[in-house]
């Protein structure tokens, strides 16, 4: 039998095809829902700060101002990468509890910060916790998910990132309706700190998780992982898991790989990391980062600070609902019409709609620039929130073999918040040299170069085993398929 017969013949026939095959349990969507509390975490940083920036009290140069808006991506982006190793040794249950912790002291420490620096040092312990969380997360949900449902698991990553965005906003708007005279006092403080509330619940929850089956499989601890799943409501013997672990060993073998990162992981690894530049230089976050400051003169109906504040904030929330409505459609066709489709649908409908922003931004006043600009806005949202936000996340944690997949979705992970850091840091550069609209110009044009990148280098993993979508990027690494 050929190699190529080999690799294409199903993988883990033994335990790991019915873990495929399992009916896709409320147990299943609760881990999920567990696993993306850094999701939530991750939305919520990167959405607050644009609310309380003009109130926080502290001398702020123009370096620390950069640093408190963008500083927490470089955070986050170390983050990542230190997780890859410590999880691929430790485990992803115990580094989803340790994101947890680091987070709730950050939030905590931030919120009763004295000075410019506690509050930033506040910020990058956040963005370690954030980072690492996003680069185990999909990974711990691709280990246990079934096949047919593994996209819409793994989609939950985005939807908690939208429903952080939105929570952000109405806990802003909320505290600055309620005590007005309070910004610089404890509304930013109180703001700050709710975040240290969901990472609390999350610390305590995460100790009853699971381990995953695959990561103990693979670490030869045959008791723990029939354990393990069973929790995930399969009853298996010892013999059974240890039987499946030497069949997916002897694979290996008869593929004569001398290492595990193979010209097919060098393949997934850079198509994931180009896809996540991609993700973030086209825009996404710039309504939710600059939201607030952006959209506030449209909407303001008082004249004082606040009154701008909170008229930013509410318009940044209504686009962050249409995040949150906009997800569920990817959880409904992720599985049905595939990764590399919808992204490609996702890219150019975010180029058709920023275009439309853009013309509106350029070319209207009045009433008439407000509902276009938002319009486009919603639309390019909507548009990433189906086909790219989620799609990014789901590739990153079902493209890599389990004895490198921490490794290499948090390199993954870190790239993703690098280039997130990169278009925060330079927006606002971009905007006055250019202005607001040519900027939608240039994201537009990223998302039509998006759309070609998807269409030849991503290839569709819908359907498909874990140990199989492997060699898919086996197969196109060595030119011997295609990547529909």
């Amino acid at each position: 039998m050929s190699t190529e017969s080999k690799a294409e013949k199903p993988q883990g026939e033994g335990v790991l095809a019915r873990l495929d095959s399992q009916a896709t349990t409320s147990f299943y969507w609760y881990l999920a829902l567990l696993s993306c509390i850094g999701g939530f975490l991750f939305g919520y940083d990167t959405a607050v700060v644009g609310s309380v920036l003009d109130f926080i009290p502290y001398e702020l140069s123009n370096l620390a101002t950069g640093y408190l808006v963008a500083g927490a991506s470089l955070g986050a982006a170390v983050g990542a990468f230190a997780a890859g190793p410590l999880t691929d040794r430790f485990g992803r249950k115990s580094l989803l509890i340790v994101d947890a912790g680091v987070y709730a002291v950050g939030a905590v420490i931030s919120a009763v910060a004295g000075n410019t620096e506690t509050l930033l040092i506040a910020r990058t312990l956040i963005g370690l916790a954030v980072g690492a969380d996003s680069a185990i997360a999909t990974a711990y949900i691709a280990e246990f998910a079934p096949r047919s449902r593994r996209g819409a698991l793994m989609i939950m990553q985005q939807w908690m990132i939208t429903v952080g965005i939105l929570i952000s906003f109405i806990v802003a708007v909320v505290t600055f309706k309620v005590a007005p005279d309070e910004a610089t006092g404890v509304d930013w403080r109180i703001i700050l700190g709710v975040g240290a509330l969901p990472a609390v619940i999350a610390l305590a929850l995460r100790t009853r998780m699971p381990e995953s089956p695959r990561w103990l499989m693979l670490k030869e601890r045959y008791a723990d992982t029939q354990e393990a799943f069973k929790t995930l409501g399969m009853e298996v013997t010892q013999e059974q898991v240890r039987d499946t672990a030497e069949e997916l060993a002897e694979t290996e073998r008869q593929l004569e790989r001398k290492t595990q990162w193979t010209p097919g992981v060098k393949r997934a690894l850079w198509v994931v990391c180009i896809f996540f530049i991609f993700q973030q230089i086209t825009g996404i976050n710039v309504p939710f980062y600059y939201g607030p400051q952006l959209l506030g003169g449209y909407f303001q109906a008082g004249n004082s600070a606040v009154d701008a504040a909170v008229a930013g904030v509410m318009a940044a929330a209504v686009l962050g609902l249409v995040n949150v409505v906009a997800t569920f459609f990817a959880f409904r066709y992720i599985d049905k019409i595939g990764r590399r489709r919808l992204a490609m649908g996702g890219f150019l409908g975010m180029a058709v709609s920023i275009l439309v922003a853009a013309l509106g931004e350029a070319t209207l006043t009045g009433l008439p620039r407000v509902w276009v600009v938002m319009i486009g806005f919603s639309f390019f949202i909507s548009s990433f929130a189906i086909g790219v936000g989620g799609t990014g996340w789901l590739i990153q944690g079902e493209v890599f073999p389990t004895a490198v997949r921490g490794r290499a979705a948090a390199a993954c992970a870190s790239v993703n918040w690098l280039a997130n850091f990169v278009i925060i840091q330079w927006f606002p550069t971009l905007n006055e040299a250019f202005g607001l609209a040519w900027v939608m110009v240039l994201f537009a044009a990223l998302s039509v170069l998006a759309v070609f990148f998807v269409a030849r280098f991503l290839p569709e993993t819908k359907g498909r085993a874990l140990e199989d979508v492997t060699e898919i990027f086996e197969r196109q690494a060595t030119a011997k398929e295609s990547p529909g």
